[in-house]
């Protein structure tokens, strides 16, 4: 008995017949057949709907439980979901260690690239292999950067009562800054800054966080702090500087702020275009802010869903209200596409820059 041929659809309400086409289109009929099937099944044309529908993301948080980036990733896993196709079940999983390095690591060189992972890195762990971490295993330039929820701007501030108001006034004095360590951030600030502008700040260590800086301001202690983040004065001391309490000498980050217009940016007080690309190299980590990236080779068609599913978060407002509620910081997001030339800019400058920024930021032990 002579099997019936196989229907694959219609023309003008007749059957069409595979087995008669093919035979007159393109012989043979098993390989046009299979091609034909190949073209119709489900799996060759998936979209990006039917890819993460029933799937789970993971997001990655480069810190552990209960910490500001914790908070940012949960909160994100609830909202996200709604903006990307096929809304896929978001979940957060903390690696914790090395500065950040573990997650960058891990994301880089172990996670699935099919587009169910994204990682929550710490701001500066993107430059730690241009400064010569030797635990840093990845290529920053080849992440795929989502985007970030704000930016950050930096201040040098001084107490009210240390007779200096302008930088050009610091060069004529000593100052002492408050940092946690030799090589802490504050610490790289204070040399960067003498190294800059010619400043005279003496670094007094063991103040390991903002608060204690602050508090070493009040029992003058201290007379500076060269790493207070603007959000992070606002949550804590907002009435510091409009009652006058502290002077901001200096703004850093990536852009100005229109709060601050009185106070000079860092790369407009810069003597020359060399010092200018390397306060732009240091200070490269405000302009990445809390960024969101996936790894490698993930296919272009999710890449793309994924950049637009989180910049949509970003502005859902029931996102900005509960950031807001949480105290994550001002809500000024970026796109992935900016942050990967951020990276990519600070990876091609000069390489007496990079050497003179290693230089500054670490202390031979």
């Amino acid at each position: 008995m002579q099997d019936e041929p196989l229907m694959v659809g219609t023309a003008h309400e007749k059957p069409f017949v595979a087995e008669n086409q093919c035979h007159r289109l393109c012989p043979p009929y098993g390989a046009c057949l299979a091609a034909a099937l190949l073209l119709a099944s489900p799996a060759h044309a998936q979209s990006v709907a039917d890819f993460y529908r029933d799937k789970t993301v993971t997001i990655m948080v480069s810190a552990g439980a209960g910490g500001g980036y914790d908070t940012l990733a949960r909160t994100l896993a609830r909202f996200l979901t709604k903006h990307l196709p096929g809304n896929p079940i978001i979940v957060v999983r903390n690696m914790a260690g090395g500065g950040g390095l573990a997650a960058a690591n891990a994301l880089f060189s172990g996670a699935d690239t099919d587009g169910t992972y994204i990682g929550l890195l710490q701001s500066q762990t993107p430059f730690d292999p241009l400064l010569g971490a030797r635990e840093a295993r990845f290529d920053a330039t080849k992440f795929n950067w989502l985007g970030t929820p704000s930016v950050e701007t930096g201040l040098f501030v001084l107490w009210n009562e240390v007779p200096v108001d302008t930088l050009a006034q610091a060069r004529e004095r000593d100052i002492t800054v408050g940092a946690a360590g030799a090589n802490s951030t504050p610490a790289f600030h204070a040399r960067l800054l003498n190294d800059v502008f010619d400043l005279k700040l003496k670094i007094k260590t063991g103040y390991p966080a903002l608060t204690d800086a602050f508090y070493g301001l009040e029992r003058g202690e201290l007379e500076g702090y060269t790493s207070v983040v603007y959000s992070a004065l606002q949550a804590t001391k907002s009435d510091w500087l409009p009652q006058k309490k502290i002077k901001a000498l200096v703004q850093y980050g990536p852009e100005k702020r229109a709060e601050l217009a009185g106070v000079p940016s860092a790369r407009e007080a810069a003597k020359n275009d060399e010092d200018r690309v390397l306060l732009d190299a240091a200070f490269a980590p405000l302009a990445l802010g809390r960024p969101l990236v996936m790894p490698p080779g993930v296919p272009a068609d999710r890449l793309t869903a994924m950049r637009k599913g989180v910049m949509e978060t970003f502005a859902d407002p029931g996102f900005i209200a509960e950031s807001a509620r949480l105290s994550l910081g001002p809500s000024e997001p970026h796109n992935g596409e900016a942050l990967q030339e951020v990276v990519a800019r600070i990876y091609a400058a000069p390489p007496s820059v990079l050497e003179r920024l290693r230089r500054l930021h670490t202390v031979p032990r």
